[in-house]
């Protein structure tokens, strides 16, 4: 990889734990900035080897067969990359460092290169490597649950975070840090949406206060609207082919709502000062809204000023029941 020396003012970076997360939790987001000449660096922690396969002539890729949907993914994920204009991406520690931990409490955790099981301030410092370089004045990861309980998830929320505290004692700390959350108003709209559908990935539900993820409304602090990429955002969720059937129930509410659906995506503020609101209900309409980016400087390497400090009020407390399958881990998407 060609270590780039000199960046556009405004850099975002983003952890996620498998390919295919980041198009389906982010990718409207990635593809509004990455457009807009911002410098959008993702950054991967495993191959996601443990995930379902969906393409039935690549079955064979399976963890219990040939073990290769790991390699595969790397593809995938490269093309979904292209789709959303994003061209600086990393897996952490390098490919295949960290595995696929799987579902919570299954054998795979206990793998020797699960995600789940790495040492914190090693895996911490690989990223404390890519923010000395790209020097992002923000961070996007999962909320302390990671969103749904999966263990990778709540992983690379603990990497990212332990990895800003090791960048602020450089006095290189991003000033703001994100994590990906959907509105309770948003999943209670698409839980009367779906009420008669024969695709319901909210079955058996009765309330969204029975689902491991959904955020107050009163708690959301960005509304990034995307729309105008939810066509992007699309084409690179088909990109992982393996993981998201053609015919998911995630496409055929695009249908229906499209841009809407596909375009808009919503964060809490963990890190940092919110700053002025451009969208509704007084939510920030720009991740980088309140930062001063002319004044981190456009080279890598050179120190950034604005280190930001925690949001007590933002932080949720971590969730005790992990998901391991079933409509909540639908909802929140394949692996």
């Amino acid at each position: 990889m060609t270590v780039v020396t000199t960046l556009p003012d405004r850099r975002l970076l983003l952890v996620h734990a498998h390919p295919d997360d980041e198009s389906i939790g982010t990718g409207s987001t990635m593809a509004h900035y990455a457009a807009d000449g911002a410098h959008v660096t993702l950054v991967t922690c495993t191959l996601g080897e443990e995930g379902e396969i969906h393409r039935p002539e690549l079955a064979q890729l399976a963890a219990a067969e040939a073990d290769q949907l790991g390699g595969f993914r790397i593809g995938e994920l490269a093309a979904a990359c292209a789709a959303l204009g994003v061209t600086d991406h990393r897996f952490l520690g390098g490919a295949g460092r960290y595995r696929d931990s799987g579902m919570m409490g299954l054998a795979t955790n206990e793998h020797p290169r699960a995600f789940w099981a790495a040492d914190l301030d090693v895996a911490a410092g690989q990223l404390l490597d890519v923010i000395r370089e790209v020097r992002p004045q923000v961070m996007v990861t999962y909320d302390p649950n990671g969103f749904y309980g999966h263990p990778d998830h709540i992983q690379a929320h603990r990497v990212t975070m332990r990895a800003h505290e090791l960048a602020a004692a450089e006095g290189i700390a991003p000033a703001k840090v994100y994590w990906t959350a959907l509105p309770r108003s948003v999943l209670e709209a698409g839980m009367s949406h779906f009420t008669e559908s024969s695709d319901n990935p909210f079955a058996g539900i009765d309330s969204v206060d029975e689902l491991p993820f959904g955020t107050p409304d009163d708690q959301i602090a960005a509304r990034i609207d995307a729309t105008d990429q939810h066509a992007a955002k699309e084409a690179a969720m088909r990109a992982h082919g393996t993981q998201i059937p053609a015919n998911s129930w995630l496409y055929a509410i695009a249908g229906n709502f499209g841009a809407e659906f596909m375009g808009v995506e919503f964060f809490t503020l963990a890190v940092g000062e919110p700053g002025p609101a451009g969208g509704p209900n007084g939510w920030e309409s720009d991740l980088f809204a309140g930062i001063d980016t002319t004044s981190s400087g456009s080279s890598a390497g050179r120190p950034d000023p604005a280190a930001g400090q925690p949001v007590a009020a933002a932080r949720r407390p971590e969730q005790a029941s992990p998901v391991g399958g079933g409509p909540a881990s639908a909802m929140a998407g394949p692996r």
